[in-house]
Order: structure tokens, then C-alpha cells, then sequence
């Protein structure tokens, strides 16, 4: 079977989750640019069972498209992407009537057939605009017997199904069937020898949609991320009315057969206590163990507690742990005031954050390859991701990981559940009770006691208060003493310095900005003073958490370690910019937040873009000389076109993409208007500036579209940190403290004196695919562009093709089409 003949069709089945309108915009743009005929599935594998009882009525005749657009299709007709542009459905199926006044339905059509524009902004939508449903029908042989004759009557032959556990296995139960099915068919006269021929090998690829985080062999699943930031706005929300009465609150999330919200949750909003079904409470009865936990927290003065339960949350003898009970428990034993909140499915609902429509867009993209890659001797894969990373694995192994997580949680074998969990659950466990225990006495002696500076450099970034707030939790726990510096390396001259307590950094996880105060001032502007401060404040470490000022600052710290003995001591940079520019590490703290900053701004200009009439806006973004933020905006919002300073803008881009939008406008169906974005980064050009771009596209624009301009500047530090930011802050910040213990400890081995500290004992902490590293500062020159204060390498930088591609710029400008204004 050629590529160019595949059929493919993209279903959502089980519970919806917020990206898996992005996943089919995904599947159905990337198949068509393959050359791929592309269809969706309604309802679900109960929709595949009921099939087509309605004949199909395709606009796609000339005299039903545009003048302008027939043009195109004349002088185009090897473009797949404009005999596939749109089958007149999209507005059905995105408004959910149904019936449309021009006589359109989807009465009666189950699998339907979708274009390029039939999908256009499906990815802002929460939910699934297809729609889903549990199959009783399916999960029976006669059903499976069913969907196979309604997908060979279309000609389909691959399927994406995004879904959870049971939704994937009942695809690969599917594909192993296939064979029998086909044979059964023919026997029964329902296809002809030529469909059974044709149809001998059914390829699957499997995405997982799903909000609690429950598939093995992928760091997260579709949905996950947006749900944990509706919790986390919830308890954000909480927190202010706790604390104003001195209550206490129960918060009951999803999860019945993972702890990954409630634990992420815990984490990243601060919350006092946990109970998640791999590891429960180690006390028998548990009850005594939480209350002595709040009881102290209530002692040192704090007057909120949040408790937050997965709805799976089991005891050590597996029985059920409510969310009454526990408010019965805090209220009868320590006499708290106590109410319970059930999020349910508020936390499913909601438009998808960033990640939740960068993750399924470039997953869909790779189940495609996948399918088009696929043989009778290939396993079924699941798409997954690994840091971030797109990855195949057979989909039956995870499967079977999936479920062994669960039996171990039914067979007490809690330590099995664990190990069945990734690295990044574990650290995360790890750290919810680093940070919210608070030890009757210190864990090490007096002598392993450090005095550590914290110090925030450059742009306010989010997540910083948040692995700051965990480097002082962690302190305080092991006996060292957080020390915080105000206001940089200029405050540090002024000796605006003082000791953090574990209670007055309490509420910092769900603060922007930084509360340490920040600037861009290196210590190079009085080494000698800075060393003598070191000196005069003891201390034992440092902590730098900030961008590219940062790695700067590290470096020259490291540099007069020969002419001043007191910066003899172990230092660490985590890096923390919203523009993503250190070198050598994949993300940074702030990045996520500045991505959903962007991603909000731009569904509101693009609604007004869109219902003024057609207009272009572009929209200019900060990131420095670095393009990630534009990049992986662009990608997030649906930008037909971005620029970054990495690769510039020439005049004769500017001429393409002048002639890329009048195509493009000229294809839209008459009376739809369209807002289109363009994302331009505040250095992409100095001459080609974002004024000037403006003013060319509503120059050339004409009566086909309008152009405007807005500019996000300190928007997009954000507001509250996203959940991801505060997760990553304190995963990186307990890595980082534990450096320094480790380095401190060395040193104090040497014999004399005088210590000397290797280069290695200063460095930046960097995520590198699937793992955490430790790059010696010196060692990050040779990885960085100094001048331009970014990366020499960067792994986004093949995602701006990718961009082009989802709006069909390079096809389009290929047709050739000379489209008149």
C-alpha cells in the first residue's frame, strides 16, 4: 500500500481530557501532509460499531468553493492538502448542532470524512469535539466483527485512538483480530475478495488521554497537566479563605488508581498532607500520624492546613480513606474547622494549557509516522514522552505495566507500586515531604551544618519562590541555615541579608515574581567586596537561581576562587528564565509559565482577530536573542507563522509570507472570518521590526485581510506560576541542596586550613533528555553562545518547521497560485 492511497482515521474513546481536540487537529493535518486521506470517528468505538447509515455528500466540487480557491485547485492538482482543504463538516462537529441550515447533517454518519480546515482552532477547546462513549458493544466479538466491515467499507486502513488503558488495549485486541474478522467477512459475502486483499493488515497507534497520569512508559499523558492547574487554581483559591478563618480543608481530586494529581498537587500548591494510594500512611492507624504532622504546623503558627486525597486513597490495609472522615478527624482531635472540597470533574474541564497542546500536537504528528511505518510484524505503539522527548513503545507493554501498578497496590505490595512509578513520582514524593514535615530536631550534626545564600539574579521568573521556599524547607530540616540575599548581588554589598524561617516562606509556591528581589547586577562589579561578604556571613554554599546573569555570575565566582579564598565553597546555578536560554539544559523555571501567559493572550487577540473581520495580528514576545518562547507559542496558539532571532527575516521571507497569507486567505470559505497570528520575537530583526511587518501585511493584505499589532512585554513573566514550574522548582531545588551538601562535605575533608574547591563543585543543573546532570560551570562556555546569551544548540529548533508545516505554508507557496488582491 502506497502512503499516498492510506486511509486514516483518529477516534477518542473513554474519558475526555483536555488536548484531545488537539491530538485529532494533530493527526488530521499531519496525515494529509503525508498525503493521507484523514477521517474522524464520532462517539468513540461505539461510534466505529454503528458505522455510516447515511450517504456521504463531499463539498468539494469547484463550483462550491470560491473563485479564488478554484483557481488554486487548477493549478494545483497534486496538492493533497487542497483536494483534502475542507469537506464542509468542521462547523458541525466543533458546534455540536449537528444539522446545519444549508441541509448538512451528521445524522446517521459515524465516521466521517475531515479536511485541513475541517479542524481549524479545535486544539483551544477542552474536551473532545468528537465525542466519546464507553462501548459495552465493542468490548463483544460481534461488535469488533461490526466496526471491521464499517472500516473496510470506508477503505480506512490505520486508526489513531487516544484514550486510556482499556481504550489501547481494546485497539490492540482489535489489530490481533483483524486477520479473523477480514476472513470472516469475506466468508460471509459482506466485502469482496479485492476489499479483503486490500484490507489484510490494519495499522494502530495509540495516545493516552487521560487525567490521572496512569499509563507506565510515558512521563505524563494528555490531560494531566490541565487538570493538575485546575486543582492547583482551586487550592490557590482555598488558601486565602483558610487563612482568613484558621480552617482547615479537605481537598478531594481524581485518581483511582494513581496518585499523581494528588501528589503533584501536594507538591506544587503547598498542601500539609497527602494520601495517595501507592504509599500509604507508614502509622497504624494513620490517623495519628497526620495529626501530629498539622499539630505542629499549627504550633509554629500557621493558621491554614490542606489535606488533599486522591479518590483511590487506600490504608495500609487497603481500606478506603474519605475525605469525611479525615474532616471528622481534624475536627474531633485537633478541633479544627474543617470543610471538604470535591473538585470532580471541574478538573477535566476548561481549555487545554500550554503543554496540553504542545504534547498532543507533536505526538499526533509521530503516530502518523508510526502508522505510515507500520508493517504485520510491527507491535501496536503507544506514543509516549520521556522528559521531553516523543517516544514509541509497544503498546501492550505498557499496558501490562499499567495494570501490574495496580495489582500491586491490591496485593499490599506498596514497595512493587512504587518501583512501577517513574523517577520523577519518586523525587516528587520525595520532596512533598521534605517540604511539608517540619522535624522536631535537625537530621544532621552540628558539624555537617551549613550556612547557604540564596540569591535570585536577572528577570523575575516563576517558579523561583517556589524552589527557594523548598531550598529553606530542606535547610531548616536537615539543620542548615537559609540565608536570603535581597535584591542580588547589589543587595548583597549592602548587606541586605537575613535568615529565612519555615514558616515565612509558607505561602511562596503560588507567588510570581521573585520575593528575594532580583536584578541584573554581576558580582563583578566588586569581586573583592562580594568575596568579603562571603566571608563576613560564614558562608558554607550558594544558590543562584536565576537566567543567563546567573551562569555569568557562576562563572566568575568560580573564576576568583584563586584570588579569594572565601569563595572557596560549593555553588550551584538553577536556571530560571521565562526566555530559555541557558545553555545546555532543556527547560528552565519560568518557560512553562510565560507559555501559558502567551497562550492565554493569544486565544483573546485571536478571538478579536477573528470577530472584527479577517485580520492577521502580530504579536511580538520578549525571549531576549532566544526563540523558544515565539517558537513553542507559535506552535501552542496555532501561529501560521513565527520568527525568532536564530533565523532571522530576510525581504525574501517577507515576500513569501505576504504571498503564504493571500493564498491562504483566498482559500477560506466565504463568509468565515479568520484571525490568523503571527509570533515575532522582540530580537527577530532590528530593521524588520514589529511596526514595519504590520504595515506590510495591511498593505498587502488588501480586501482580503487586515493586519494589526500587539505587543506582550512583562505579560508574559506571568502571574502565579504554572503547576509545572512549581513541581520542576522544588524537583531541582532539593537536587541542588543536595550538591552542595555533597561538596561541603568533601571539603570539609581536606586536610589544613585553607580549602580549595574543585571546578565541579561549580555548576548549573541541567535536564537532559530523561535525566538530571551536573555541568561544571567552565565546561557550559564552550556550549554557549556568550554574545547572543543563549545555547549553541537547542532541541526546539526543528519545531518552527513544524509550525509551517501545520499551516501548510511550504505546500501552498509551492502550488504556485498568483492570488489577486
Amino acid at each position: 500500500m502506497s502512503n499516498q492511497k492510506m486511509k486514516l482515521a483518529v477516534l477518542t474513546s473513554g474519558g475526555d481530557s483536555a488536548g484531545m481536540n488537539a491530538v485529532v487537529r494533530s493527526v488530521v493535518k499531519a496525515g494529509i501532509m503525508r498525503g493521507c486521506e484523514t477521517w474522524i470517528v464520532r462517539e468513540g468505538y461505539e461510534g466505529l460499531v454503528r458505522g455510516n447509515t447515511a450517504p456521504h455528500k463531499y463539498h468539494t466540487d469547484p463550483p462550491t468553493v470560491p473563485s479564488i480557491a478554484r483557481e488554486a485547485y487548477a493549478h494545483a492538482h497534486h496538492s493533497n492538502l487542497l483536494e483534502n482543504l475542507r469537506f464542509g463538516d468542521g462547523d458541525l462537529l466543533r458546534d455540536g448542532t449537528g444539522d446545519h441550515p444549508g441541509g448538512r447533517t451528521l445524522k446517521g454518519r459515524y465516521i466521517v470524512r475531515v479536511g485541513w480546515d475541517d479542524v481549524r482552532g479545535w486544539f483551544a477547546q477542552g474536551g473532545t469535539l468528537i465525542g466519546t462513549a464507553r462501548s459495552t458493544v465493542f468490548r463483544t466479538v460481534e461488535g469488533r466483527l461490526k466496526a471491521a466491515h464499517n472500516l473496510i467499507k470506508e477503505g480506512i486502513d490505520a486508526i489513531v485512538v487516544c484514550g486510556g488503558d482499556g481504550s489501547l488495549s481494546g485497539a490492540d485486541v482489535f489489530r490481533a483480530e483483524w486477520p479473523s474478522h477480514v476472513a470472516t467477512l469475506l466468508a460471509q459475502g459482506a466485502i469482496t475478495p479485492e476489499q479483503a486483499e486490500k484490507h489484510g493488515h490494519l495499522r494502530i497507534a495509540g495516545l493516552v488521554g487521560s487525567i490521572d497520569n496512569d499509563m507506565s512508559m510515558t512521563d505524563l499523558t494528555i490531560g494531566a497537566v490541565t487538570a493538575l492547574t485546575r486543582i492547583c487554581e482551586a487550592v490557590d483559591n482555598i488558601n486565602s479563605t483558610a487563612a482568613s478563618h484558621s480552617r482547615a480543608f479537605v481537598l478531594e481530586v481524581m485518581g483511582r488508581h494513581c496518585g499523581w494529581l494528588a501528589l503533584m498537587a501536594g507538591v506544587s500548591a503547598g498542601a500539609d498532607f497527602i494520601f495517595i494510594p501507592e504509599r500509604p500512611p507508614k502509622a497504624d492507624p494513620w490517623e495519628d500520624e497526620m495529626c501530629e504532622e498539622i499539630q505542629r504546623h499549627r504550633e509554629v503558627g500557621k493558621r491554614k492546613t490542606i489535606v488533599i486525597v486522591a479518590e483511590g486513597a487506600l490504608d495500609s490495609n487497603l481500606q478506603p480513606i474519605r475525605a469525611d472522615y479525615i474532616k471528622d478527624v481534624l475536627t474531633e482531635r485537633l478541633g479544627l474547622d474543617t470543610r471538604v472540597t470535591t473538585l470532580g470533574h471541574t478538573q477535566r474541564g476548561g481549555k487545554p494549557c500550554a503543554y496540553d497542546r504542545i504534547l498532543p500536537t507533536l505526538q499526533g504528528e509521530e503516530a502518523v509516522k508510526a502508522l505510515l511505518e507500520s508493517t504485520p510484524e510491527t507491535p501496536s505503539y503507544m506514543i509516549g514522552v520521556r522528559e521531553n522527548k516523543i517516544t514509541r513503545v509497544p503498546l501492550m507493554e505498557a499496558v501490562a505495566m499499567t495494570r501490574e501498578a495496580g495489582e500491586a497496590i491490591a496485593a499490599k505490595d506498596f514497595t512493587k507500586a512504587m518501583s512501577l512509578r517513574d523517577n520523577e513520582f519518586h523525587q516528587s514524593l520525595e520532596g512533598f515531604i521534605a517540604t511539608s514535615i517540619l522535624q522536631k530536631e535537625p537530621r544532621l550534626p552540628k558539624h555537617q551544618r551549613m550556612r547557604v545564600a540564596i540569591i535570585h539574579m536577572g528577570a523575575p521568573a516563576g517558579g523561583m519562590n517556589a524552589a527557594t521556599r523548598a531550598a529553606v524547607r530542606y535547610c531548616i530540616r536537615q539543620g542548615h541555615h537559609p540565608i536570603a540575599v535581597h535584591n542580588g548581588f547589589r543587595g548583597l554589598l549592602e548587606d541586605n541579608v537575613h535568615e529565612l524561617s519555615w514558616l515565612g516562606v509558607d505561602s511562596w509556591t503560588a507567588r510570581g515574581g521573585s520575593e528575594l528581589g532580583t536584578n541584573r547586577t554581576l558580582p563583578s562589579i566588586d569581586l573583592g567586596a562580594v568575596a568579603a561578604r562571603f566571608q563576613s556571613h560564614s558562608f558554607d554554599g550558594l544558590m543562584l537561581i536565576g537566567g543567563f546573569e546567573a551562569f555569568n555570575a557562576l562563572l566568575i565566582l568560580e573564576g576568583g576562587r584563586k584570588a579569594y579564598p572565601a569563595l572557596n565553597i560549593p555553588m550551584v546555578h538553577l536556571p530560571a528564565t521565562i526566555s530559555n536560554n541557558v545553555p545546555m539544559t532543556e527547560f528552565s523555571l519560568g518557560s512553562d509559565t510565560s507559555l501559558n501567559a502567551l497562550v492565554d493572550a493569544c486565544d483573546s487577540i485571536k478571538q478579536s482577530a477573528s470577530a472584527s473581520r479577517n485580520r492577521v495580528f502580530v504579536v511580538e514576545t520578549q525571549g531576549g536573542k532566544c526563540g523558544y518562547i515565539a517558537t513553542m507559542g507559535a506552535l501552542a496558539t496555532g501561529a501560521c507563522l513565527v520568527y525568532t532571532p536564530e533565523h532571522g527575516i530576510s525581504l525574501d521571507s517577507l515576500r513569501d509570507d505576504v504571498k503564504f497569507l493571500k493564498i491562504r486567505y483566498g482559500l477560506d470559505a466565504k463568509g468565515h472570518n479568520e484571525g490568523r497570528l503571527v509570533i515575532r520575537n522582540e530580537s527577530a530583526s532590528n530593521v524588520y521590526t514589529t511596526d514595519v511587518i504590520t504595515k506590510m501585511l495591511k498593505e498587502e493584505g488588501g480586501e482580503l485581510f487586515d493586519a494589526r499589532s500587539a505587543s506582550l512585554g512583562h505579560t508574559l513573566q506571568g502571574g502565579i506560576p504554572s503547576p509545572m514550574d512549581r513541581a520542576r522548582a522544588v524537583r531541582l531545588s532539593l537536587r541542588c541542596m543536595a550538591f552542595l551538601e555533597e561538596h561541603h562535605h568533601a571539603l570539609q575533608g581536606q586536610p589544613g586550613r585553607v580549602k580549595h574547591a574543585p571546578p565541579a563543585s561549580a555548576a548549573v543543573i541541567t535536564i537532559q533528555g530523561s535525566s538530571i546532570i551536573w555541568v561544571p560551570v567552565r565546561d557550559m562556555v564552550e556550549h554557549a553562545d556568550m554574545a547572543n546569551r543563549r545555547g549553541k544548540t537547542v532541541w526546539w529548533d526543528e519545531i518552527r518547521g513544524l509550525v509551517n508545516d501545520l499551516v501548510g505554508r511550504s505546500e501552498l507557496l509551492a502550488c504556485g497560485v498568483s492570488m489577486p488582491v
